[in-house]
């Protein structure tokens, strides 16, 4: 049986912040490896390191010691330049506050990513960012504008420009924090169907309830893994079938 391909490799990880005359040990020597089509959540509180470490995962911040793979590419070794092409081409963001520009069509938002691409055409643009918004329900929405949609739709959206590029791993940094309880659980549903389609995901979260919708956690405290488990996924789909119904329904 064919092994799966090592997708994110850390070995050794350490980022130190000076901060004045102290130094503030974020990252503590870190090691793991993540593979294709794993869904992995990192899970610690406030000042457990897990932004540090998701900055370094999305090629914004380099370690101060350790080595860093990506896909095969060694990060400490890339000029700005060639870290700019790896982000682009290799990581897909979903962010919190979903990031997208409020006078900008659903569909338009998603293309966004590719207008600097010149070996895209704006045809091929627009169809990908099309199957994009499709691969995340949202066809019927194309040519809304962020504030004619509701919070779930604009991280549909974000979701949808995060995979236009065919990343390699999806990064999500409390991409259901600005959510209520049913549409948080629609969004990881959502995330879920598209790890069974071979989308290899990183969930930064502290809600644990969130995190038992992966495959696997890694725990941060001070620095330090404390924990990193395969568990049991929960589907998210099963969890709403059994929420309440809320007053929208």
């Amino acid at each position: 049986m064919q092994m799966p391909n090592t997708i994110l490799k850390i070995n050794n990880l350490q980022r130190v912040f000076q901060v004045g005359s102290e130094e503030v040990h974020a990252l503590r020597g870190i090691s793991f490896v993540v593979s294709e089509g794993e869904f992995i959540s990192i899970m610690g509180a406030s000042g457990s390191g897990k932004s540090t470490l998701l900055n370094i995962l999305g090629c914004l911040d380099r370690p101060t010691k350790g080595e860093y793979y990506i896909d095969g590419n060694p990060i400490s070794k890339c000029s700005k330049d060639e870290l700019s092409t790896l982000r682009n081409r290799k990581i897909g963001f979903v962010f919190q506050s979903y990031n997208l520009l409020a006078r900008t069509s659903a569909l338009e938002n998603v293309e966004l990513p590719l207008l600097y691409n010149n070996t895209i055409s704006g045809k091929e643009r627009r169809e990908k960012a099309i199957h994009a918004l499709e691969q995340v329900g949202l066809q019927d929405r194309m040519g809304h504008m962020p504030n004619q949609l509701s919070g779930g739709q604009q991280q549909r959206v974000a979701i949808a420009r995060a995979l236009i590029n065919d990343p390699v791993i999806l990064l999500a940094d409390e991409a259901t924090g600005n959510l209520d309880t049913r549409t948080s659980y629609e969004i990881m549903s959502l995330f879920q169907k598209l790890n069974l389609e071979g989308k290899t995901i990183a969930f930064v979260t502290h809600e644990p309830d969130i995190a038992q919708l992966t495959q696997r956690i890694i725990a941060l405290r001070d620095g330090h893994i404390t924990n990193d488990q395969t568990i049991e996924q929960k589907s998210a789909r099963e969890v709403l079938d059994a929420l309440p119904p809320s007053d929208t329904d």
